[in-house]
């Protein structure tokens, strides 16, 4: 289970880092993130690594979590053996190493981060919400470059939420450096995935929408069981084509 130590979610992973294990660590890892407030710490010390390839799983961690939350990821281990495999396969490039809590929490803890969320009853009003939040936040952090992407993206996500699953939309905006995220999490453990339509009325164009403004969205498994629909945002976006992240 996780622990919560000031902003951060420390995941204390314990066992064998194997190939058998892999995947587990990292969509535990993955879930994990969706959640955290502000940076994720994965304390490894008392984790065996029986093979220094698997620590490749770290630099996927890091880099699906750079896109989405886009929170801080750091590892934690004191064993000197630890350091040194990360040294010499240079997965220390990609994810900072650290041997104590204290100090990845400082160094976490000094990246700014602007965060806004709101709870959206099920209702036929709950896309004029989101949009209403949206155009409230925007102007208080003064991002009018961003407001109609993040408007559109809103609109699409909390209505997906409303139309395919059974449960209140969660909206999430966050903005670090000059990257601003939406985000709509819901209880289903269902993917979201962009649907080849053949007549205009058929529903799925949202999804198709979102990919041509997002620099990339995605669709994220969490550690509550449920998951979250998100989509970055740049005042130059390009369009990706999206990715189904876990």
């Amino acid at each position: 289970m996780p622990q919560y130590r000031g902003g951060a979610t420390v995941a204390l992973v314990t066992g064998v880092l194997d190939l058998e294990s892999y995947p587990d660590l990292r969509d535990g890892l993955l879930k994990l993130a969706t959640e955290a407030p502000d940076g994720l710490i994965a304390d490894i010390g008392g984790l065996d690594i029986d093979d220094a390839t698997h620590l490749t799983v770290f630099t996927l961690i890091a880099l699906r979590i750079g896109d989405w939350p886009g929170i801080p990821f750091t590892v934690v281990t004191g064993r000197p053996e630890h350091r040194m495999m990360f040294a010499e396969r240079a997965v220390d490039r990609f994810v900072p190493v650290h041997d104590d809590h204290e100090t990845a929490e400082n160094l976490q803890s000094r990246s700014p981060r602007r965060r806004a969320a709101q709870l959206l009853a099920r209702s036929a009003n709950s896309s004029a919400l989101a949009r209403d939040f949206v155009r409230r936040v925007c102007a208080e952090w003064d991002l009018p470059a961003f407001t109609d992407d993040a408007l559109l993206v809103a609109t699409e996500l909390v209505e997906n939420a409303i139309r395919h699953t059974e449960s209140a939309p969660r909206l999430r905006l966050e903005l670090s450096r000059g990257v601003l995220s939406v985000a709509v999490s819901d209880d289903s453990p269902r993917q979201a995935v962009v649907r080849e339509r053949l007549d205009v009325l058929e529903p799925g164009l949202g999804l198709r929408m979102i990919a041509q403004v997002a620099k990339v969205w995605g669709c994220s498994r969490s550690w509550s069981g449920g998951k979250t629909v998100w989509a970055v945002l740049t005042t130059r976006a390009a369009p990706s084509g999206g990715r189904g992240g876990r």
